[in-house]
């Protein structure tokens, strides 16, 4: 079983790093315009997205292909 990638409101982030707002549908054609971008530390706590159908995901994970 692997580590969850992506978060919602009220979770805590698992590792340091940046987390960028990924949009609800898992395509590689639903892109976001200017997704918030938040830095956290181990055990922050994410904050509300300004859309309530994203989610937070770690930057380096959440590339388009």
């Amino acid at each position: 079983m692997g580590e969850r990638t992506e978060f919602e409101e009220g979770d805590r982030a698992p590792n340091p790093g940046v987390y960028v707002e990924v949009g609800e549908a898992r395509s590689f054609h639903t892109q976001i315009e200017d997704p918030q971008r938040i830095t956290m530390n181990k055990g922050d706590i994410f904050p509300e997205p300004k859309n309530k159908n994203r989610k937070w995901k770690k930057a380096e994970k959440a590339r388009v292909h």
